[in-house]
């Protein structure tokens, strides 16, 4: 019977849209114990010990409610890294999560901090193990299915106007989004219930007053377009 041992973590990449500079920032946790002690990585959670989690889903909330005391809006499996080098102590496993956040969420934790995630994603701020690379994967994942689903309105304010919504799809995908191609899926997505109409507005700075939406998720899947938001598509 083989005696080896292998560390099974869960890792989250946690992402926020900065109300200030609209850029996604990536939550991360300053590590208190070795390897890599006082450096900057994921949040995550050993799983192969003694734990009270019954489920991987259960592991990764709890990750993010005891570490930064923060709850998701969308939280999602990306995939599983493991091999014998990316962690100094030997084999390792990651099941990695992406969670989408509140922009006006704070943390108060001083081992807790958001980062630009273009720093993280251009290694300019290098983290430990192999989490440039889980950063990486989840932006892509984060990317293909801003197109065709609704998860960028998780990164939108609560009562958001398709302004806000557009930052937030533009800075999913690092690219400029047609404003009416946009406006075209809030009105289908507020025909099945998924966005309603605030009956608000809001004055910007220029321009005439804009509506204010709410996303309104039925249940806890994704709303899915038959075509993608890009030109062509």
């Amino acid at each position: 019977m083989s005696t080896a041992k292998v560390l099974a973590s869960v890792d989250i990449i946690a992402l926020r849209l900065s109300p200030h500079s609209l850029r996604l920032e990536v939550l991360l946790h300053r590590r208190g114990r070795e390897p890599y002690d006082g450096q900057w990585a994921l949040p995550g959670v050993i799983v192969n010990g003694s734990t009270s989690d019954n489920s991987l889903d259960a592991a990764a909330a709890r990750v993010l409610a005891e570490k930064s005391k923060v709850v998701p809006r969308h939280l999602e499996q990306v995939g599983t890294e493991g091999n014998g080098v990316r962690d100094p102590r030997g084999w390792t496993l990651s099941t990695y999560y992406l969670a989408l956040l509140d922009p006006a969420v704070v943390v108060e934790n001083a081992q807790v901090a958001f980062f630009d995630l273009q720093s993280v994603l251009s290694r300019e701020l290098s983290l430990p193990f192999d989490h440039g690379l889980l950063v990486e994967r989840a932006c892509e994942r984060l990317a293909a299915k801003a197109v065709y689903t609704n998860l960028p309105l998780y990164l939108a304010p609560e009562r958001f106007t398709v302004l806000d919504a557009l930052a937030a799809v533009q800075a999913c995908l690092g690219q400029v989004v047609n404003n009416t191609s946009l406006r075209k899926r809030l009105e289908r997505m507020k025909s099945e219930g998924w966005v309603q109409d605030t009956g608000e507005k809001v004055q910007p700075r220029l321009g005439r007053p804009q509506q204010l939406y709410r996303h309104t998720p039925q249940g806890a899947g994704t709303f899915m377009f038959d075509r993608s938001l890009l030109a062509g598509g």
